[in-house]
């Protein structure tokens, strides 16, 4: 690891630095020039690693869905009972985020991401070997815990190690994992469950698992040093949970992009009726539509940090905000008569800004916080899975059609993330143009 110092001003003048929102919890236009003394090279090797501890739960929440006929048959499960392993999940990933952030913060990354791994593993292999639905369940709640470990330790890890452009790149690309994991997972899991059964799902994100966990013990030391950790008693880690949820540089860009994520789960609970049902896609269909909308937020994960590396930060989230309320509006303005050529159309508008939203606006928010990474790492992925399992729920809870019910959802989202957002992009404006 090659040490080094790095001063960051925000400032557009200067196009070989990207701009950050910075500040105290007043005035967020306050530039800050930081200091990071743990600088590591941005490898294929290290980004494989960082990509891989995100995806992890995306990939083990959606790749049981093609399996659900033949699951409920061995457990003796409807497919209503079988939500049980997708709610649970959800449920014990949102909140157990909390507690891994701030036991990072105090023990280091390391041992709780071993630990994560570990616990998934042991998960999986109890999904696997699962004979009732009540098994199924426990096995999935051990999964749950094991992958909020690694999904708030890849964020933290990369707040750890980078700074700068080269977060906002290493972000860009677990945030595009993330998005794409839930739209392959399905097209992995159907050929698995046809070919091979839907036990060898498990064994196969079991397998996925241990790879990562060998690559982190041989490739990366512990990249939160013992001078940087913070106590950990309950007034103390209440007071960093306070102090996060009331400082506007991490809870403004952290809500937005909790928000547009939101919409994202609406879209793969409601994509089955929508596709299915109304337009009369087959099963592999869906799976390889799922698979063929991971293009357009991985173009726009790619090009996230070279237009912000031109325009700044903020202004490119507000752009990639901007085409999500465009592709919203547009799918509520055809809802009513559903085609397989507007909803696409409005989809890719709104998959192209998240694809630009999740990276920048995760680093803006992550950005002042090295000292609490993990902790903000953990309350931003609980924002984040605390919208999702609103968004996968409305299509349910809402009186209307399922393409209706998504177009509003995401709408309403959409356009709550742009009105969030708009302070952050405004305080970079007013530090620009109060610069020399």
């Amino acid at each position: 690891m090659s040490t080094s110092l790095q001063f960051i001003v925000p400032n557009r003048a200067n196009p070989r630095v990207s701009p950050h929102i910075s500040g105290n919890n007043s005035e967020m236009s306050t530039p800050v020039i930081t200091a990071n003394l743990t600088k590591r090279a941005l490898t294929g090797s290290l980004l494989f690693l960082l990509v891989g501890l995100a995806a992890l739960g995306s990939l083990a929440t959606n790749i049981i869905l093609p399996a659900f006929t033949q699951m409920g048959a061995v457990l003796g499960a409807s497919e209503r009972e079988l939500a049980l392993t997708l709610s649970s999940f959800f449920f014990v990933f949102a909140f157990g985020q909390l507690f891994v952030g701030p036991l990072s913060d105090r023990f280091g990354r390391k041992p709780l991401v071993l630990f994560g791994l570990a616990t998934f593993v042991m998960g999986s292999v109890a999904c696997m070997f699962a004979s009732t639905l009540g098994f199924m369940v426990a096995g999935r709640v051990l999964q749950a815990l094991g992958a909020c470990a690694t999904s708030v330790l890849a964020r933290a890890i990369a707040r750890d190690l980078f700074d700068g452009e080269a977060l906002g790149k290493a972000l860009a690309l677990i945030m595009m994992a993330m998005a794409a994991a839930p739209g392959f997972s399905p097209l992995i899991g159907n050929a698995i469950t046809t070919f091979l059964g839907w036990r060898f799902i498990f064994l196969f994100v079991s397998a996925f698992a241990i790879v990562l966990a060998v690559h982190y013990q041989k490739s990366i030391a512990e990249t939160h040093p013992a001078d940087r950790r913070t106590s950990l008693t309950l007034s103390g880690v209440a007071s960093v949970y306070r102090g996060l949820v009331t400082d506007r540089r991490f809870v403004l860009p952290a809500l937005s992009v909790s928000l547009v994520l939101g919409g994202l789960y609406a879209f793969f609970a409601t994509a089955p009726s929508i596709f299915a049902r109304e337009l009369g896609l087959t099963g592999f269909q869906l799976a390889v539509f799922f698979a063929a909308t991971v293009v357009i937020p991985f173009a726009a994960g790619y090009l996230a940090p070279r237009m912000a590396h031109r325009w700044g930060q903020p202004a490119i989230a507000m752009a990639g905000l901007v085409s999500t309320v465009l592709g919203s509006l547009s799918m509520l303005a055809f809802a009513n008569v559903p085609q397989l050529a507007t909803i696409t159309m409005s989809l890719a508008l709104f998959l192209f800004g998240m694809g630009l939203v999740n990276p920048l606006g995760t680093a803006i928010s992550l950005h002042p916080f090295g000292e609490q990474a993990g902790s903000a790492s953990a309350l931003l992925g609980f924002l984040q899975m605390g919208c999702a399992a609103i968004g996968s729920a409305m299509g349910s809870i809402l009186p209307f059609s399922p393409t209706i019910s998504l177009a509003v959802t995401i709408a309403v989202g959409s356009l709550l993330a742009f009105l969030v957002f708009v302070p952050v992009a405004a305080s970079q404006f007013r530090t620009e143009a109060a610069a020399p």
